[in-house]
């Protein structure tokens, strides 16, 4: 029996609408996607495999909230509503933020595929169009150290789309669920921890330490962000350049004494 029958199969017998289900489980297993309480979001959520299981991980003080273009069958389960409609129109976006609330989702999910035209790098395209869709439409949802997943096909164009989820996250993988045919090209992307911080790895920026940590290292504020830059007393004045990134804090050296 191959794997796409035993998925299926597997599917059928413990009442999942469909083998997808079991990528979602492989990839929070791997990436640890979910926890209890979480707030997730489900774009292009039909036919719902991924809403049962995002409904079971994150228990009945969580939240999942699924859209499609195409109706969605209730999931038996209070913590799932769904929302009919474009997830890229203004009217629909509106929709999700209310439903996720003003914290933020933790996870934003995506196992959208193109319709298959049979010709690869037409389909990889398309993948990556879809994906990167899902992408910034998570931009705008995720709460501060929030994560991301979605499905892309292998192919020229996906490095690119992961630079850009890098700026963004603490760290992506790629991550091929052993759910997935080994026919298939189809990896997905998984974005940890979302950046809201106003710096990034790499920034050059003039600071005043306006304090000293315990641990001896000089604080900054970016915008009312934290910096901490070693080897610096209050109320002196430095060109940094940011060195690593965390959600809530980040770490600089001293480049130029002013």
């Amino acid at each position: 029996m191959g794997r796409r029958d035993h998925y299926y199969n597997k599917a059928k017998q413990e009442g999942y609408r469909s083998r997808a289900a079991y990528k979602l489980k492989q990839l929070d297993e791997d990436a640890g996607l979910f926890g209890p309480g979480n707030t997730v979001v489900d774009l292009g959520a039909a036919p719902g495999g991924w809403l049962e299981v995002a409904a079971e991980r994150v228990g009945d003080h969580g939240k999942v909230v699924g859209v499609d273009l195409q109706r969605i069958k209730d999931v038996d389960a209070h913590t799932v509503t769904t929302i009919k409609g474009d997830m890229t129109v203004d009217e629909t976006k509106a929709a999700l933020k209310e439903r996720v609330g003003d914290s933020g989702a933790d996870v934003v999910l995506s196992d959208m595929a193109p319709n298959m035209t049979g010709e690869y790098n037409l389909d990889h395209a398309r993948s990556v169009y879809l994906a990167r869709q899902a992408f910034e439409v998570a931009m705008e949802l995720l709460g501060t150290g929030g994560d991301l997943a979605v499905k892309v096909f292998e192919g020229q164009d996906l490095k690119a789309l992961e630079d850009d989820m890098k700026n963004e996250f603490r760290y992506v993988r790629r991550i091929k669920p052993d759910a997935s045919r080994d026919s298939s090209s189809e990896l997905y992307l998984v974005g940890k921890h979302y950046l809201t911080a106003p710096v990034r790895s790499g920034d050059e920026i003039a600071v005043e330490i306006i304090d000293v940590g315990s641990e001896g290292d000089g604080i900054a504020k970016v915008e009312d962000f934290t910096v901490f830059v070693p080897e610096t007393e209050t109320g002196e004045t430095h060109t940094v350049r940011i060195t690593d990134v965390k959600p809530r804090f980040a770490f600089a050296d001293v480049i130029e004494k002013r």
